[in-house]
């Protein structure tokens, strides 16, 4: 495992928190080149299933690797790498199953961008886990951090997981086109699925009580927030009878 000073470390989070910063104001104004806002000039493609099983099985297999040779594996990091490990088991080998993705393409360049995040994020949670946070004593697991962390790490789960099955039911009959979503949270907003993996990744954060997951945290709400945003204005300009009611990502907000 490449190790780092405490004061490097920090160093190396704050940096990578101002390129978030960065990146959401990009993709206010430019929207990820994939899904149903594919376009052309991103350079070749691939078949975006293989996109997504390649690049959201990084952050499992190296965030494995890091734990098979740190310094720390006791139980309370054994339980945040499991965690990690099956939120991301989900999204490379489940998700990309169900969604009906195999006459899909996305460009190589966003597989590769993709590649380089997870494998940077998955290096700062794997040195703070592994190596600077000196492991974690077993009376963590009652901390009243660890419980509320946990509680709304599952949450989140919960709530990404059931509105994504309520986007593969769209497709039962076989059909390939988009429909209005109807049930769950859709009834309040247009992406569940992102407000889900946002408060995963919050719940993560209070749980580990760490700098690294704190840097997840903002990063996922940065890179999804705006993807929300662009879902919500294409669905209102796809379907004139889309519920005006519903927000983009929060309840009652926005």
């Amino acid at each position: 495992m490449i190790f780092l000073t405490p004061d490097e470390y920090k160093i190396a989070c704050y940096a990578w928190l101002t390129l978030a910063i960065v990146v959401f104001f990009t993709l206010i104004f430019v929207k990820a080149p994939y899904g149903r806002h594919r376009t052309a000039g991103w350079g070749v493609e691939i078949s975006a299933k293989m996109g997504w099983i390649i690049m959201e099985s990084i952050p499992a297999l190296f965030l494995t690797i890091m734990l098979i040779f740190g310094d720390h594996r006791d139980l309370v990091v054994l339980f945040f790498w499991a965690i990690w490990t099956a939120h991301y088991v989900n999204r490379a080998w489940a998700w990309p199953n169900r969604a009906k993705l195999e006459q899909k393409l996305m460009p190589l360049s966003v597989v590769i961008i993709a590649i380089i995040f997870n494998t940077i994020n998955c290096w700062l949670n794997g040195i703070w886990l592994f190596d600077l946070s000196d492991g974690y004593e077993l009376s963590w697991f009652t901390d009243p951090r660890f419980l509320l962390g946990v509680s709304v790490f599952f949450l989140g789960m919960i709530i990404n997981i059931k509105s994504d099955n309520i986007l593969f039911s769209l497709r039962e009959d076989g059909s390939t086109g988009y429909k209005i979503p109807r049930g769950g949270l859709f009834e309040r907003v247009s992406s569940p699925n992102y407000l889900g993996e946002i408060i995963e990744w919050a719940g993560f954060a209070i749980a580990t009580w760490s700098l690294a997951g704190l840097t997840f945290a903002i990063w996922t709400f940065c890179n999804l927030a705006p993807r929300a945003l662009a879902h919500h204005r294409w669905y209102k300009e796809e379907f004139s009878n889309y519920p005006k009611e519903r927000k983009a990502l929060i309840p009652f907000v926005i």
